[in-house]
């Protein structure tokens, strides 16, 4: 059946007010991509210099990470879009729950202090509901590198009197455990394999950023990734490659409401899944080195996605896609195979006049829906994005609770999109 849901009263920090129809024209500059940021920052920890990490997004999820490196006592610096991190003097202690728990990547920091120290002691890490999210692949690559995990309800200590290389092999191509392996392996002894890695761009970037402070890693970006372990890193930039998944969540929103809205700061190949996707549906947009012009498109034709693991069709484009599958003519499917708790958002876009029921991880999106303005919350991260999509492309005004999901992945996303013609505003709750 149809899936609904009534909205109920929240005490929320903020809420989002848009007033939607009205056309989105001139240009949107991406910011570094949080997944990348999310770790390069703990993975600083691994050097005992100064590094410099540049093109840094302004989201929340990185004010947590710098809350946990300033309670190790790590020196921080920002210049403009750079941050300038000192992890020479931390101390190696326990991290509460208390702040581990704001962000899923709080656990990159237990690999970088594992690798560093041999030992760690941190809570489970939190993140947006959208799934079990096990880290049981994390944990099999600690202890394949030689290290004794013992859990304690929500607390993990993780220690060894040596990490010695291995070979891995991951039941899936976890990001997290790919990241994380790297992490703990770099200063390991010897050679670890990691076998049926994830390659997502933001892989490469990480391991990039380790080479330059004197690891040796090959491989990233493909399934299989060897790491030579080395005793000392040192000092070392980087620079945030531009997020994938903003740029795809504007390019959507282009899709749906744009007058030649340009996209800049974007990698094309990086995008080539949603790419593929939007001219399979007949929207109008032009692809260049850098940037993707798009606008709206009449009669879109409905498609079908299933979401997979790098170069698939990212997870974390979904939800946002399946606002701009309202306005196919006809029926869409889309198949979310990464995780089981991401159909979240089904239920607010259905108040909001879309036809969709969901079977599972499967949902089927009746088109052309004419979507009208109401009141929604923002489940999870990706959830409030399509959120706020519904809402540009809806009539009336639509208002957003618990946008703070929203801000923990999405740089200035409210100048940005009223840069370009959007009545979109933030205020506080009372």
């Amino acid at each position: 059946m149809k899936m609904q849901i009534k909205i109920k009263d929240c005490d929320y920090m903020k809420k989002m007010l848009i007033k939607g129809g009205y056309k989105l024209s001139g240009s949107i500059q991406i910011s570094g991509a949080k997944n990348s940021a999310v770790a390069l920052v703990p993975a600083s920890i691994l050097c005992d210099e100064e590094v410099r990490i540049d093109n840094i997004p302004d989201i929340s999820d990185i004010d947590a990470l710098k809350e946990i490196l300033e309670y190790l006592g790590a020196k921080m610096q920002k210049d403009n879009n750079s941050l300038l991190i000192n992890c020479q003097n931390i101390e190696n202690k326990e991290i509460p729950e208390n702040i581990s728990r704001k962000l899923r990547a709080s656990y990159y920091f237990m690999s970088a202090l594992l690798g560093k120290y041999k030992k760690v002691e941190m809570y489970f890490p939190g993140g947006c509901n959208i799934g079990a999210r096990p880290i049981d692949q994390t944990l099999k690559g600690y202890r394949a590198l030689g290290a004794t995990v013992i859990e304690e309800g929500n607390k993990y200590t993780i220690y060894a009197d040596e990490l010695k290389g291995s070979h891995l092999y991951l039941d899936m191509p976890s990001v997290g455990a790919t990241v994380n392996t790297i992490l703990a392996a770099v200063k390991a002894k010897g050679k670890t394999t990691i076998e049926n890695a994830a390659k997502e761009p933001e892989i490469v970037n990480i391991a990039t950023f380790l080479n330059n402070m004197g690891a040796k890693i090959k491989g990233a970006g493909t399934s299989k990734i060897v790491i030579e372990g080395v005793e000392k890193l040192h000092k070392a930039s980087i620079e945030t490659i531009p997020d994938r998944i903003e740029a795809g969540t504007y390019i959507i929103a282009g899709a749906l409401i744009g007058d030649n809205l340009k996209i800049e700061n974007i990698i094309p190949e990086h995008l080539e899944a949603l790419i593929n996707k939007l001219k399979e549906m007949g929207v109008n947009l032009k692809v260049e080195s850098d940037c993707i012009t798009i606008s709206e498109t009449d009669k879109l034709k409905p498609i079908s996605i299933k979401t997979l693991g790098y170069p698939g069709f990212p997870t974390d484009l979904q939800q946002p896609f399946t606002v701009l599958l309202t306005q196919c003519q006809g029926e869409s499917l889309v198949e979310e195979t990464i995780y089981e708790n991401r159909m979240g958002h089904v239920p607010h876009l259905n108040n909001l006049q879309a036809n969709i029921i969901v079977n599972g991880r499967i949902a089927k999106i009746k088109g052309q829906s004419k979507l009208h303005g109401t009141n929604v919350i923002a489940t999870d991260l990706r959830a409030g994005a399509a959120m706020v999509l519904a809402g540009l492309k809806a009539d009336g005004e639509t208002e957003i609770n618990d946008v703070e999901h929203i801000l923990r992945g999405y740089e200035n996303i409210v100048e940005k999109l009223q840069n370009v013609g959007a009545k979109i505003l933030i205020k506080e709750i009372e």
